[in-house]
């Protein structure tokens, strides 16, 4: 019998216990059945999702999960149950309930408001509702990229078709639910942002690019999240794959992507979770009891069977039959349980989940969570096109004036009134799901149809209101334009014609190009005609089409968004939002040549502007670039007599908000930016390029000028361009006049357990028998053969780096490398815990309100490449910095701006690479325009 480790509560070397917490199963119906009880008390099943089908209101929801909950406590559960639910906002809300539970923008919404803090304060509110009645994990965020988007049967779930954005908006959103305390599980990985539909529509979709092309686009949302150590789990999909290097039926099934490409190569350390196993296409092929045995063999954690109760139960024998075969071992089990229960550590406990805080926590911050609701709605909604200058209505039509409304008959969302008047009313055992379905489920239904007129009737009745005028609406099918729909038409003034999702329903398209071309034959004839096209789901229907002269997005079609749809058709509300993605960016293009006032920085002025821009930046760039979070204001102002440094902001006078920084520093001939950075929404908008283009201007007016170089040590914010995000970063400023064909790299590296770390075997010894020594100074007093050394092998700003070092005597020295003739080989600067010099060296400092939590700094070690022995010198300053840093308590030593290749020498030590830029110096002629 395999022995527990004394980490596990010896409940758990029962297998049954074991394997009941590796199952996430679901079912039908507002109560308990004795089903899902039987499966909690006798299967020790460990975790539900919840559906549309199991909830009615938020206070019944809070009363289902309690006694679910109770009845794993009084089952001898030692953890509470894992409660999981779809709340993606937009069209996907599994809990629905107009009185407590707000709702909110789609992924795609939040993306058109431009914000990705709005998105994490949604993303908060969302979860602090749903913890409110006892849910712990939400499935999500989407870091679907909508490679094909025009196309994709996932739509505004995702944000965009630009992986940076996806990236961007999802790790807010994974910040917000981990903020409000609730576990988060990244979806739907590899990708549901381009899946082919090869054979019928209700085969499995299949993604067929290159695990290289998914390594460019696809990948990069994943990635990054993972990268910030706060995903607690993924949503691992049941498409297949078909490529090259990859062929695979089931991607949830599948080795290679899940142990191989989740776990091997991104790093993804939490809890994988599979498709639901239910999916016909798969228990034709393979049935469920071996696809459960191949998902847990593949590395999946938790098993998902949404709701048949004779599949659940056909799952469970197949694992124990699995381990009976061989081929699940123990050791497999006890891996997902640790990862299972340590997910269940981060976001319950028995206290929590017996006693959640229910209505009167929802009643409390509902009138907040309103307001923000529609601030979201309001900011999102996106106008493309006014050509015809027709918005506000209000403007221009008089009230006698007859307004048309035409909309067609789509299923309304889940996250509407409608569709749970419609659950209560049609609550039979044959109806298809609506919440949990796998994305294709739209392509495979796009011909059924659902009455969802009771939106947009009420849209109707709103407008009417608004502006207090006349209202037509009928509806449009697959029919096309019939009579009914002629005869409006010649009534109507303006014409306001709603798709859906167009592109995939082409009825709506061939629609829609019908009645303009009406409108544009009668207004030929002298008739006032004109015509608002709003898309209500997916913005690609008409993005890209200028003969729709007016072109409105939504985003989704729930009343909320469109209330705020009649507040901009009425002009009560101007329309901010965007278009997501490249789209966005081909829109922008257009103004790439506006200019930005650039003025002078001012510290009394900006410098809580400034904080905020770094913090928006810190959230925006996680996780390529951690060291933002511990820059603030201060840490760009050297106010050293030998250097002079300028700083320019592009800012908004009224708000006093800051949209852009840029730092430059002028030493002895050399003209250096160090920073420059944008608000993240407000980029693609020349704000970058007015700032360079300033401070260029400056530094080129320097008298005595003979460089301008991209990044710097001192501060050591920007060392250059990060490599992490360097292909758009480098083009931009390749761009801009940069020629960045040379490159110097420079590297940040850390010993991450100080404690844990000893010496390489050897190296003492074979720094003794080199016959190298070294001491360590401090002061300036007796420095003048480091400053020499450090002047004739380095640039002028590292120069500056040492003397600041030497003159902080309390916490700063330098130690000094030497060979038997006492000549100087190498030095490093030292500093300990706390120090000065970590003000403008941001990995010094700790991101975490750990007060022992405290960093050690090895800074800017200079060896000549043509010193002999120069990697063992360099490792012995490296080994004196360590025990420096040791003697001074440090936990963790950061070793900051290793030159070249020389960080290698490094990682055969122990010590790993925190970051890495390149740096680039240029000459001034390529700006001589600016001169």
């Amino acid at each position: 019998m395999t022995k527990l480790d004394g980490d596990l509560d010896p409940l758990w070397q029962d297998l049954d216990w074991a394997i009941g917490q590796m199952l996430l199963m679901g079912w039908d119906g507002t109560e308990v059945t004795p089903q899902i009880r039987h499966l909690i008390e006798e299967h020790h099943l460990g975790s539900i999702l919840l559906t549309a089908k199991n909830l009615k209101s938020a206070q019944q929801t809070a009363k289902l999960v309690q006694e679910l909950q109770a009845i794993a406590r009084q089952a001898g559960h030692p953890q509470p149950l894992l409660i999981a639910l779809d709340q993606e906002n937009g069209g996907v809300n599994s809990l629905f309930d107009d009185d407590f539970i707000c709702q909110f923008p789609s992924s795609m919404g939040q993306a058109a408001a431009g914000n990705a803090d709005l998105a994490y304060q949604i993303a908060k509110a969302t979860a602090t509702e749903v913890s409110a009645v006892g849910v712990n994990l939400i499935l999500g965020p989407v870091l679907d990229v909508l490679t094909n988007a025009r196309y994709q049967p996932l739509g505004v779930r995702a944000t965009s078709d630009d992986p940076q954005e996806v990236s961007q908006y999802g790790i807010a959103a994974m910040n917000g639910y981990k903020d409000a305390g609730v576990a988060t599980c990244g979806k739907h990985f590899p990708s549901y942002g381009n899946l082919d539909f090869l054979g019928s529509s209700l085969d499995m979709p299949i993604i067929t690019q290159t695990l290289e092309e998914l390594s460019l686009s696809s990948l990069v949302p994943f990635r990054n999240a993972i990268a910030t150590g706060k995903l607690d789990a993924m949503f691992v999909g049941g498409c297949g794959i078909s490529n090259p290097s990859m062929n695979v039926n089931h991607a949830c099934l599948s080795d290679q992507v899940v142990d191989d490409l989740l776990r091997n190569e991104l790093g993804f350390r939490g809890v994988a979770i599979s498709e639901c196993l239910e999916m016909e296409v798969l228990r034709n092929e393979i049935g469920v009891k071996t696809g459960t045995v191949m998902a847990v063999e593949a590395g999946v954690d938790l098993v998902f069977l949404c709701r048949a109760y004779d599949v659940q139960l056909e799952a469970i024998s197949g694992l124990k039959l699995g381990v009976e075969n061989g081929l699940i071992t123990k050791d497999r089990i006890y891996t997902s349980l640790r990862r299972v229960l340590h997910m269940k550590n981060s976001c319950t406990s028995w206290a929590k989940a017996l006693n959640p805080p229910g209505i009167s926590l929802l009643s409390k911050i509902h009138p907040s969570h309103r307001a923000l609701s529609l601030k979201a709605y309001d900011d999102s909604i996106a106008v493309i096109r006014d050509n015809e200058k027709l918005l506000p209505l209000t403007g221009w039509m008089h009230r006698e004036e007859e307004l048309l409304l035409l909309t067609p008959l789509v299923k309304p969302l889940p996250a509407t009134s409608m569709t749970k008047t419609l659950l209560e009313s049609k609550n039979k055992s044959d109806t298809p799901p609506l919440v949990h379905d796998s994305p294709w489920v739209a392509h495979r239904d796009r011909g059924s149809i659902m009455s969802g007129e009771g939106v947009f009737r009420e849209l109707g009745r709103s407008l009417a209101r608004a502006r207090h005028g006349k209202l037509l609406h009928t509806s449009y099918t697959a029919n096309g334009v019939r009579p009914v729909h002629e005869h409006l038409i010649n009534r109507a003034s303006c014409i306001i014609l709603v798709t859906a999702d167009a592109n995939r329903n082409l009825y709506q398209a061939g629609f829609t190009k019908h009645v303009s071309m009406m409108c544009s034959m009668l207004r030929a004839n002298g008739q006032r005609k004109s015509l608002v096209v709003v898309a209500v789901s997916s913005p690609y229907d008409f993005a890209m089409d200028k003969s729709i002269g007016t072109y409105i997005c939504t985003f989704d079609f729930t009343e909320t968004a469109m209330s705020a749809l009649v507040r901009v058709l009425t002009g009560s509300v101007k329309p901010h939002g965007t278009l997501p993605g490249t789209l966005r960016k081909s829109r922008k293009v257009l103004k790439s040549r506006q200019h930005w006032l650039v003025e002078a920085y001012d510290r009394d002025r900006d410098a809580k502007g400034l904080s905020d821009l770094l913090q928006a930046l810190a959230r925006a760039c996680a996780p390529a670039n951690p060291f933002l979070q511990t820059t603030n204001p201060h840490t760009f102002e050297l106010s050293d007599p030998n250097v002079e440094e300028s700083h320019f902001v592009v800012r908004n006078s009224s708000t006093q908000a800051l949209y852009g920084f840029c730092s430059t520093y002028y030493i002895e001939g050399t003209g250096i930016i160090g920073a420059l950075f944008v608000d993240p929404t407000k980029r693609n908008v020349s704000i970058g390029r007015s700032l360079q283009r300033r401070a260029l201007r400056g530094l080129i007016q320097r008298r005595g000028l003979k460089k301008l170089q991209l990044g710097t040590c001192f501060p050591g914010v920007f060392l250059g361009i990060p490599t992490e995000d360097s292909v758009g970063l480098k083009q931009w400023f390749a761009n801009s006049g940069w020629d960045l064909q040379f490159p110097k790299r420079l590297t940040n590296m850390t010993v991450g357990v100080l404690g844990n770390w000893s010496a390489p075997e050897g190296l003492l010894q074979s720094i003794q028998r080199a016959n190298i020594s070294f001491d360590l100074i401090h002061g300036l007093d007796n420095a003048e053969s480091v400053l020499d050394h450090v002047a004739a092998h380095s640039d002028p700003e590292v120069l500056e780096l040492y003397r600041f070092a030497l003159q902080e005597t309390k916490t700063c020295g330098v130690v000094r490398a030497k060979n038997a003739m006492e000549s100087l080989l190498g030095t490093v600067i030292i500093c300990s815990p706390g120090s000065t010099l970590a003000n403008f060296i941001p990995p010094l400092q700790t991101p975490t309100t750990d007060e022992h939590d405290l960093i050690g700094g090895i800074i800017a070690p200079i060896v000549p490449p043509s010193t002999a022995q120069a990697n063992l010198v360099l490792q012995g300053l490296a080994l004196m910095g360590l025990r420096q840093n040791k003697a001074h308590k440090a936990l963790r030593s950061v070793l900051s701006w290793v030159e070249g290749e020389a960080h290698e020498p490094l990682l055969a030590m122990g010590f790993e690479v925190l970051h890495a830029f390149e740096q680039f110096t240029n000459s001034p002629d390529n700006w001589r325009d600016l001169a």
